[in-house]
């Protein structure tokens, strides 16, 4: 397949030579054959010239649910891949939230077979204990053998030092990477929202910031004694960041995430109490959501990611103590992020992270294989449940207003560009 990209602007801030530049670019069986100001070709290929277009290397999303197996009814793999692609993204890492949880090197293999062929990269995280339970350590070795890129209990703190010790130092054997949710579940308790004013003014059983902070400095505590590679995923906090900072500064290999929606919202919007907004960890203040906009700029924060959890209706529209928390993001990650950092800081941020995976480092220069996402960063619109391609519909930001368009992916010698 010949693809032909007319009059696209780079936005690589890697690439010092297109960065910010207009070109043409000929893409041929999937690899980057052409880029100049103009290129005319003969013969048969497709055509791709669009209002505004940018192009970036493909975005990567850090954390990511599906369903299947076992709740098919939310999201199956193939169709929530093409979610993926159609929002912009060639690469997601899978969350170990199906049922049964993937402990085991086959449950990996079933992972990797579902996504052959399709347009994005799955690649799937194994649970780090047996059925998620925190008890035993799963098949690590045999799971990394099998394509997993680290090991998540999904959404579960890591209760038992102990067990968190051996896994990182067993991990140090063949470069695993351990997940800890940072989560205490001694202080959290039964809350459920950020321990605020606005908390108590709403009768809902608080979550403070120090659950999470507790178990931040304890992870990292054990990071310095046993050495390995740490990350922590969806953090929340102004505090969190700056534990962090000072544990990169001393050398450790520890890296974070924070949730788009975690640094767009306060627990401001709960006053209506709407379960679209209950998430885990909690939408905080303000104080800490820029404290994390802040450690995003200086890279003491990783990578961003959508955080995307679908569930059923019947999950979220209920009354807000017995909903589930979750929301879908993959749709609006990119529109979000773009009103809240200048273009170029959005693609870095939505491009870092394949490294810490041990994935392919990719290039958009000649000879480089195509792995590209196309887009309009100027065009504002409001996102309505008709934007929603996923098949579960829990998502906070409908009816919220979106700065840039997706136009698709180009990606394993395919594509999926919208008219």
């Amino acid at each position: 397949m010949k693809i032909l990209i007319k009059s696209a602007k780079i936005v690589d801030q890697t690439n010092r030579e297109l960065h910010l530049k207009k070109r043409d670019i000929l893409i041929r069986n999937g690899i980057i054959e052409k880029i100049a100001p103009k290129i005319e070709e003969t013969g048969k290929f497709q055509l791709i010239e669009k209002k505004n277009l940018h192009i970036s290397l493909g975005w990567f999303d850090s954390s990511v649910s599906f369903g299947e197996p076992g709740y098919e009814e939310r999201e199956t793999i193939a169709h929530g891949l093409d979610v993926a692609a159609r929002s912009g993204f060639t690469d997601i890492v899978l969350n170990p939230n199906t049922n049964p949880v993937p402990d085991s090197s086959s449950d990996i293999v079933f992972f990797k077979n579902a996504a052959k062929g399709c347009l994005a990269n799955l690649h799937p995280l194994g649970a780090l204990t047996v059925k998620c339970e925190g008890k035993d350590l799963a098949e690590l070795y045999d799971m990394k053998n099998a394509g997993a890129v680290g090991y998540y209990d999904f959404k579960r703190p890591v209760e038992n030092s102990n067990l968190l010790k051996i896994a990182l130092q067993y991990v140090q054997n063949f470069d695993g990477l351990v997940y800890s949710f940072p989560l205490n579940k001694n202080i959290s308790g039964k809350g459920i929202v950020n321990e605020s004013e606005v908390s108590t003014r709403l009768g809902l059983k608080g979550l403070p910031n120090i659950s999470e902070e507790l178990q931040v400095q304890r992870d990292l505590t054990l990071l310095e004694y046993t050495g390995g590679k740490l990350h922590i995923p969806t953090i929340s906090t102004a505090k969190s960041v700056g534990l962090i900072r000072a544990a990169k500064k001393n050398g450790l290999d520890v890296s974070c995430s924070v949730a788009v929606h975690n640094l767009f919202l306060t627990d401001s919007v709960l006053e209506n109490f709407d379960s679209s907004f209950k998430v885990m960890p909690p939408l905080r203040t303000k104080t800490d959501t820029e404290a994390l906009i802040t450690g995003l700029k200086e890279g003491v924060v990783d990578y961003i990611c959508s955080d995307h959890l679908p569930l059923n209706i019947e999950e979220k529209h209920r009354e807000f103590d017995n909903a589930t928390p979750g929301s879908i993001g993959l749709e609006t990650a990119f529109g979000i992020s773009n009103r809240l950092f200048e273009l170029p800081t959005v693609i870095d941020l939505l491009t870092r992270g394949r490294e810490r995976y041990g994935l392919e480092t990719i290039r958009l220069s000649e000879g480089s294989r195509a792995s590209l996402t196309l887009f309009d960063p100027d065009k504002h619109w409001v996102f309505n449940e008709k934007d929603i391609y996923s098949t579960s519909k829990n998502c906070m930001f409908v009816g919220a207003e979106l700065k840039g368009l997706v136009y698709g992916i180009i990606n394993n010698g395919q594509m999926n560009i919208r008219e």
